[in-house]
């Protein structure tokens, strides 16, 4: 996520500099063949052309906003319900017979989590499954489709294994079940956003209409704007290009790019407060790199 207050022009020359150079080409194409052939341009709205196409993109634009902000949503839920797993766990499993099951399951949500943030930015889960399970906690999981699910199941296993010995009732047992629940919750609305895209329709059409404007445009402008076309032709078009490309940033909230929801950020809050919780060292907090928090 880019936490600085004005983007560095760098990074927005990188993501629109195709679109752009291949834009101001076609604007110098259209200003020599004014002048150098006898033709008259003809009149387009543009004006017309430019309202509806500023809407749809605003839509598509507003829509992959509302993704990214529900995708920030799940995972602030995500930590709340993680800090108040680890503070049950250690209110109703104090004695020390329960001490080592206690830690074993805050360690749990604390790999469930990290390995959370590598599904869902399709990367390899192992080394974050075995940074804190041992080798025969770890190979249940693993054994998973969906490894952090199974991580979350052992914890719930685990859970009843304490009423079983009889260091929980059952009343504290489904209090802790209800806040796996809203775990899991979560985590399925974070992969219905990571497996859903946007209709193909949100997608397609934003993209062909935006480039017919900016192809149409310096045909309408010339006449106008004379050798000054390719200059005002391209600014015109880098608004629309910028829209566009906006929606197309933020319409995958863990892509794990600049425009990304901070999952390493959030999950090194959820480490510190669960390592801390257990009177262990936590690492410091991820901080931005080059106004960037991932």
């Amino acid at each position: 996520m880019i936490v600085d207050a004005v983007p560095r022009y760098r990074r927005i020359a990188a993501e629109v500099w195709r679109p752009l150079t291949a834009l101001f080409v076609w604007d110098v194409v259209v200003t020599i063949t004014y002048y150098v052939l006898p033709f008259k341009a003809p009149t387009l709205p543009l004006t017309l052309f430019g309202s509806a196409l500023a809407l749809f993109l605003g839509f598509r634009a507003t829509s992959a906003y509302q993704r990214w902000w529900e995708g920030r949503v799940l995972w602030g839920a995500m930590i709340n319900a993680s800090r108040s797993l680890a503070r049950a766990t250690r209110s109703y499993l104090p004695d020390e017979a329960a001490r080592d099951l206690q830690r074993a399951i805050i360690l749990r949500q604390i790999t469930y989590v990290n390995v959370l943030r590598c599904q869902l930015r399709r990367q390899d889960t192992t080394d974050e499954v075995n940074r804190f399970l041992s080798p025969d906690e770890a190979a249940p999981a693993l054994a998973r489709t969906n490894v952090a699910n199974g991580i979350l199941d052992g914890t719930g296993r685990r859970v009843d294994h304490a009423r079983a010995q009889s260091w929980i009732d059952t009343i504290q047992q489904a209090s802790i079940e209800q806040t796996l629940v809203d775990i899991t919750n979560a985590q399925g609305g974070m992969e219905r956003l990571k497996n859903t895209p946007l209709p193909n329709q949100y997608r397609f059409f934003p993209t062909l209409f935006t480039h017919m404007f900016c192809v149409l445009l310096p045909i309408g402008l010339v006449e106008t704007l004379g050798f000054a076309t390719p200059l005002g032709s391209t600014v015109a078009g880098l608004m629309f290009l910028a829209v566009l490309a906006i929606g197309e940033d933020l319409v995958d909230p863990f892509a794990n790019t600049v425009h990304d929801v901070p999952l390493t950020a959030m999950c090194r809050t959820i480490e510190i407060d669960l390592l801390q919780a257990l009177g262990d060292p936590a690492p410091p907090p991820v901080t931005p790199e080059r106004g960037v928090l991932w």
